[in-house]
């Protein structure tokens, strides 16, 4: 009772940092959430277009003109004010359609149309628009007898829509912030379990509290063992605090499979970090450096292996040396639960056995913490 009387009283003068986290933890996730508001309904664009036909308006080149303009906001210009329009971007794509143009097309040869471009994302679209004309008209150029049907068959193949279903009835947006908040979780983790547990170990191995404990009849075995209770209850709490602001914050999804998946990966993960803060407590008693190792090891981690910026933006060279973190099985794990249709026994094959990796590090962990205990006991 004396050794968890201590630890309160260590741990109440910890409340700072842990609040401080916690702030983190919550704005980080408000901020995500507020910046990436989805929306559900679309609206086509369509590229502003300029066209100048100097060939004869009929057969295949009326039928080119028409679909352009079916399918582009038109803009009319003069040929001395279109250089002017294209830098004030009044217009986004200008085609020059050349005299000859239709004749030189049906007798199998292919005509240079100049065009002049903005260069931006509406231009592409608009060149794209010209390219699928001219491609389908090509396919059945030979395969019809004549002009008209040509044009018949290029303006039906053209007009075919084709409708999107969504077949997905996963809240993805909520999905997306989901792993990203629990992402941001492996900072907050990392950070206030190495912190926290480190600051109450050194306080135990102070010399004054370190002789106490020696000449009093506790024994070592399962005054460390209380130590690691003690310790397992706070990172248990801590975890849970962090899972149920996350509950709050977005909702239903994580009360399904996928929400759930987030959940126990992110517990596998605080047995890790425990582990790992106890390891660095045992070995590091100096307080004023946990701070130089909280930032060494939570923000070295969660830089290299993408809690704060997304995995497909890091090189492949940086994501190679992260496989030696346990960090980047963790937030490997959330990235791909983000993109599982179904979760089934099949699918979750690959989460369990990066969960099974994290519990490796935790192992290891302990493995070597108790042979450094052992070590230090054994000179002692």
């Amino acid at each position: 009772m004396i050794v968890f009387k201590t630890f309160l009283k260590v741990l109440n003068k910890c409340k700072v940092p842990i609040l401080m986290y916690s702030a983190f933890l919550v704005f980080f996730s408000v901020f995500n959430m507020t910046a990436n508001e989805t929306t559900t309904s679309f609206e086509k664009e369509r590229p502003k277009l300029a066209i100048v036909n100097e060939d004869v308006d009929e057969g295949i080149t009326a039928s080119l003109i028409d679909y352009l303009k079916a399918n582009s906001e038109e803009a009319s210009y003069e040929s001395e004010d279109i250089d002017d329009a294209l830098f004030y971007r009044d217009v986004n794509y200008v085609i020059y359609i050349p005299k000859g143009f239709r004749e030189d097309f049906l007798t199998g040869k292919k005509p240079d149309i100049h065009i002049k471009s903005t260069g931006d994302y509406m231009a592409s679209l608009a060149e794209m628009m010209l390219e699928r004309y001219l491609n389908v008209a090509n396919v059945y150029l030979d395969k019809m007898d004549s002009e008209r049907e040509l044009v018949e068959a290029t303006r039906k193949t053209l007009d075919e829509k084709v409708d999107v279903v969504m077949t997905t009835s996963l809240d993805m947006g909520n999905l997306e912030k989901a792993a990203t908040y629990y992402n941001f979780m492996n900072y907050c983790l990392l950070a206030g379990a190495i912190y926290i547990i480190c600051l109450i170990l050194s306080t135990f191995k102070e010399e004054r509290i370190d002789k106490r404990t020696i000449v009093s009849s506790t024994n070592y075995k399962s005054f460390n063992r209380k130590l690691i209770f003690y310790n397992g209850i706070f990172t248990f709490i801590l975890w849970l605090v962090y899972v149920l602001i996350s509950i709050l914050i977005i909702g239903e999804v994580m009360f399904t499979v996928h929400g759930a998946m987030l959940i126990m990966n992110s517990f596998v993960f605080s047995l890790c970090c425990l582990s790992l803060a106890f390891l660095i407590g045992n070995v590091l008693h100096n307080k004023e450096a946990i701070n130089g190792i909280v930032n060494v090891i939570a923000l070295g981690s969660s830089f290299l292996c993408g809690s704060f910026v997304p995995m497909e933006w890091l090189p492949t060279s940086v994501l190679n040396i992260a496989h030696v973190l346990p960090s980047y099985w963790y937030i490997k794990t959330n990235e791909l639960v983000k993109t599982m249709e179904v979760i089934d026994w099949e699918t979750s094959k690959v989460l369990f056995g990066n969960m099974i990796i994290i519990l490796c590090f935790a192992i290891s962990f302990t493995v070597i913490m108790n042979v450094t205990v052992s070590k230090k006991r054994r000179r002692a």
